[in-house]
């Protein structure tokens, strides 16, 4: 089985680590979140993978250089202009040649769900499209899938107030879809899937959603990259999907305290330093004494300074004894 992985967006919400490394090429628990994901796919019977890409493929041609990732062929759809989710998965397909039952996944994803039961539950409803929900605590601020016992979506409800929905169903971004799809994508503009696409697909009644209580998280934050690799090391994932803490290669002093933490094979971490519910990215520095909390470093952290809250980018220092707090270093220009 085919499935096609959207990943062109410029990773904006997660600069500044995002100015340096394509946002699916940031690790979680020392892997890319391309290959994890892609692993996930695999994992539920997928053998190749079409990248929707918005821009230039060698990063990815460069981290995968013979053309697979996790055991899946890799092919490269390289959109010509920006097409919006429906465009560049019609794209994608197209330039593939998929002809054929296909998964779809959004490349921010992260998730333990099975694909095999996806694709199984989808077969056996005679489904067009079947859409994996997820459960969340306020579905105020999503969109909110309203669905029959059997699985047959009804409608869809964007961002309901709070109190007011039928469910705390959310859609998931893993679907999967017959080529009849890629029909009702018009070709040469922008198209949206969730707010075009889909919605034909339901009022010929042909859109089923199955929910799950798996894992799932949304990485396009730094909040939540920086809860993703938490969740690694702190056994919120299936045990296929954890990770240690501290890579082999990273180099680490004397009484350094590290707790909840990730930190990469070519991190820093000085004498005495504490390290705590944060990620330490290649090539990150944490000196002598310094705090560091709740905190993604790619950048350096001087000796004796305090960082909570914080995203330090490649080319972010915080300077000996500061404290900084809520930050983006360097601050993303607009």
């Amino acid at each position: 089985m085919r499935a096609v992985v959207l990943v062109g967006g410029f990773g904006t919400r997660l600069r500044p680590l995002t100015l340096s490394v394509p946002k699916p090429m940031l690790p979680v628990g020392h892997v890319s979140i391309i290959e994890r994901l892609i692993g996930n796919l695999v994992r539920g019977g997928v053998t190749e993978v079409v990248l929707a890409l918005g821009f230039k493929p060698e990063p990815f041609v460069t981290a995968f250089p013979d053309g697979t990732c996790a055991g899946a062929k890799l092919t490269y759809a390289v959109e010509p202009e920006p097409l919006d989710t429906a465009g560049a998965i019609g794209f994608a397909a197209a330039f593939a040649g998929i002809d054929d039952t296909f998964v779809v996944a959004n490349g921010d994803i992260l998730t333990d769900l099975d694909i095999a039961e996806l694709v199984a539950f989808h077969r056996s409803h005679g489904a067009e499209a079947t859409l994996h929900l997820t459960p969340v605590e306020d579905p105020s601020a999503f969109g909110v899938v309203d669905r029959e016992d059997s699985g047959l979506v009804r409608r869809f409800i964007e961002k309901p107030p709070p109190g007011t929905s039928p469910s705390n169903l959310i859609n998931a971004g893993t679907y999967v879809f017959e080529p009849s799809v890629l029909a009702r994508i018009p070709t040469g503009r922008k198209v949206s899937v969730e707010r075009e696409v889909f919605p034909q697909i339901v009022e010929s009644h042909g859109l089923f959603a199955m929910p799950t209580d798996d894992y799932w998280v949304d990485t396009g934050t730094p909040e939540l990259y920086l809860l993703a690799n938490i969740d690694m090391v702190t056994g919120r994932r299936a045990e296929h999907s954890s990770a240690v803490g501290l890579a082999v290669g990273a180099t680490v002093g004397v009484d350094v305290s590290l707790r909840d933490s990730v930190v990469a094979a070519g991190a820093t971490v000085r004498d005495g330093a504490s390290v705590v519910s944060s990620v330490v990215l290649d090539g990150g520095h944490i000196g002598v004494g310094a705090t560091v909390s709740h905190s993604v470093v790619m950048g350096r952290i001087e000796d004796g300074a305090t960082v909570s809250n914080c995203v330090i980018g490649a080319d972010g220092v915080v300077g000996n004894g500061e404290s900084r707090n809520g930050e983006r270093i360097p601050a993303p220009v607009a």
